[in-house]
C-alpha cells in the first residue's frame, strides 16, 4: 500500500499563515498625544535627529579623547632590500657589491597634548634588528630603551586652546538643537493629524449634508407635484444633491490621501482603519512674554549657536594672525641607545643621547598676502559679530510675537467654537422654516454653507492652537505648563 504524502496540505497551512501575517489589520483610534508619542518613536524624521545627534556627540567625545594621552604601536616586520651599494675593502679600495638585508622593527609610544601651549610630550622605546644576508648571516640589534621629547610651536596658532572653548558649547548646541528636532516633530505631527482630521470632518459633513439635501429633494419633488413650489426651485435642490454627491467622493478621497499622509509619517504599516479624536484640552494659563524670552535665552540652541560663532569667527583671526608671520618650532629628545649583536645586551650599559632642533620661517617677500588673509578674517569677524547682534534682537522679538499669538489663540478658538455652535443651530433652524415654507431654498443653502466654514474653522482654530504651543515649546524648550525646562535622557541616544 502506498503511503500517503501531506506535503500539499503543510504548503496550504504555511501560505495561509504567511498570507494572513502580511495581511495583517488593526483598526487604531489616536489622540493627538498618541499621535505625538508615536512620531517621536518610530517616525523617519526622529530616527533622522537621533543619527544628527550620535554625529555630534562621537565628534565631542572624539575631542575629549584627544586631551587624553595616547598609546600607540607601530612596527615593520620585515623589510626586506635588496640592492647594490659602495663598499670599502680592508685595504681601502671600494668596490660596488649587491648587498641583501632584512630588517625589523618595533615601537612604543606614550603621548600627551598640552592644551596650554599647543605642543606636546612624548615618551618612546624602540627596538630594530638588521639582517646582512650573504655567505654568513650577520645580526645586530639597536634598542632605546626610553626617550622623553617635546615638541612645541612657538608663536604658533593654538588649536587646542579654541577647541576647549569652542567644543563644549558645540556640543551644548547640539544637544538644545535635538530637543528643538523633537518639539519641530510635535508640529509636522500636529499639523498632519488636523489635516486627517479635518479630511475625517469634512467626509463626515459631506456624508450628513448628501443625506440631508436628499431628503430635501425627496421633499421639493414632492411640493413641486403638489403645485407649492416653482420648478426652477426643485431643479436648483437637485443641482444641490448633485453637488453634494460630488463633494462625497471629493471627501473620500481627500480623507484616504490624508490618512497615507498621516501612517507614512508615523511608519504605521498595520493594514486597518484609522480614527482620530479631537483633542478637548485647552490650557488656562497665560505666558508671560518676558518670562519666556529670559528662558529661550537660557534654553535655546540659538544662545549657544551665537556664543559658537562668534569664538569661531575670533580664532578665525588669531590662526591667520599666527600662520602667516614668523613661526618657530622646538623639538627636544633625551633617551638611552645601546647596539648589540644578542637582543639580550642590547639593554645592557645604554648610552644617553640627546637631540634639539630649533627650527623657524620669516616671511620676507609675500606681495601683501598675509596682510590680505588677515584683513579677510577680520572683515568676516566684524560681519559675523554685526549678524549675531542682530539676531539677537531678532530672536526676541519672534519669541514676544509668538507668546502673543498663543495667549491670543486660545480666545479665538473659544470664539470659532461659538460660532461653530451657532453655525449648527442657525442650520437647524432655517431647515424647520423650509419644511414649513416659510423660507426659500436659497437661505437654506446660505444657511448650510455658513454651517460647514463655522465648523472647518473651529478646527482650523484648533490647528493654530497646538501648533503656536509646539512652536512656543520649540522656540524656549520650556514647559510652561509645568513651569520646567524640557528635559531628556541624551544617553538614550547615544
Amino acid at each position: 500500500m502506498k503511503k500517503p504524502t501531506y506535503t500539499p496540505i503543510l504548503i496550504i497551512i504555511f501560505l495561509f499563515t504567511v498570507l494572513s501575517a502580511n495581511c495583517q489589520s488593526i483598526d487604531m483610534k489616536l489622540s493627538l498625544n498618541d499621535v505625538i508619542i508615536i512620531a517621536k518613536k518610530q517616525s523617519s524624521d526622529a530616527i533622522m535627529a537621533k543619527h544628527r545627534f550620535r554625529n555630534n556627540y562621537w565628534e565631542f567625545q572624539t575631542y575629549k579623547a584627544s586631551r587624553k594621552p595616547s598609546l600607540a604601536l607601530d612596527g615593520t616586520i620585515p623589510n626586506f632590500n635588496r640592492s647594490i651599494s659602495q663598499i670599502t675593502q680592508n685595504d681601502g679600495t671600494s668596490i660596488f657589491k649587491e648587498i641583501y638585508t632584512s630588517s625589523y622593527s618595533a615601537g612604543l609610544s606614550l603621548n600627551q597634548n598640552v592644551g596650554l601651549t599647543g605642543g606636546q610630550i612624548f615618551m618612546r622605546s624602540d627596538l630594530q634588528r638588521l639582517d646582512l644576508l650573504g655567505d654568513s648571516i650577520i645580526t645586530t640589534y639597536a634598542s632605546s630603551p626610553i626617550s622623553i621629547g617635546f615638541q612645541q610651536p612657538i608663536f604658533g596658532f593654538n588649536q587646542f586652546k579654541w577647541n576647549k572653548k569652542i567644543q563644549p558649547i558645540k556640543y551644548s548646541e547640539a544637544q538644545k538643537r535635538f530637543l528643538e528636532d523633537v518639539e519641530q516633530l510635535s508640529i509636522k505631527a500636529t499639523e498632519l493629524f488636523f489635516d486627517m482630521l479635518i479630511a475625517q470632518i469634512n467626509f463626515s459633513m459631506a456624508n450628513i449634508n448628501q443625506a440631508n439635501n436628499d431628503t430635501m429633494y425627496k421633499i421639493a419633488k414632492g411640493r413641486y407635484n403638489y403645485g407649492k413650489i416653482a420648478e426652477d426651485e426643485l431643479l436648483q435642490m437637485e443641482l444641490q444633491l448633485l453637488r453634494s454627491n460630488t463633494q462625497v467622493k471629493q471627501a473620500d478621497l481627500d480623507l484616504e490621501n490624508a490618512t497615507f499622509l498621516l501612517k507614512s509619517f508615523l511608519a504605521i504599516k498595520e493594514k486597518g482603519s484609522l480614527e482620530l479624536i479631537p483633542p478637548t484640552e485647552l490650557f488656562d494659563y497665560i505666558v508671560d512674554s518676558q518670562k519666556a524670552i529670559e528662558e529661550a535665552k537660557k534654553n535655546s540652541s540659538s544662545t549657544q549657536n551665537y556664543e559658537r560663532r562668534l569664538l569661531e569667527a575670533k580664532s578665525t583671526v588669531e590662526k591667520a594672525k599666527r600662520e602667516n608671520g614668523f613661526n618657530a618650532n622646538l623639538y627636544t629628545t633625551y633617551g638611552l641607545t645601546q647596539t648589540a649583536s644578542e637582543i639580550s645586551n642590547a639593554y645592557n650599559n645604554p648610552i644617553d643621547r640627546q637631540q634639539v632642533i630649533f627650527g623657524f620661517q620669516v616671511p620676507i617677500l609675500d606681495w601683501g598676502q598675509r596682510k590680505g588673509k588677515v584683513k579677510m578674517a577680520e572683515s568676516n569677524k566684524e560681519l559675523v559679530f554685526a549678524n549675531v547682534a542682530q539676531e539677537k534682537l531678532d530672536f526676541g522679538q519672534r519669541i514676544y510675537i509668538q507668546v502673543m499669538q498663543f495667549n491670543m489663540q486660545k480666545q479665538q478658538l473659544e470664539i470659532a467654537a461659538k460660532a461653530d455652535t451657532v453655525g449648527q443651530k442657525r442650520y437647524y433652524v432655517t431647515k424647520q422654516r423650509y419644511l414649513i415654507g416659510k423660507i426659500g431654498i436659497t437661505d437654506l443653502n446660505i444657511a448650510l454653507n455658513e454651517k460647514d466654514a463655522a465648523t472647518r474653522n473651529y478646527y482650523s482654530e484648533m490647528l493654530n492652537y497646538w501648533r503656536s504651543y509646539y512652536q512656543l515649546r520649540k522656540l524656549t524648550l520650556y514647559d510652561f505648563k509645568y513651569n520646567m525646562p524640557l528635559i531628556f535622557n541624551f544617553d538614550d541616544v547615544k
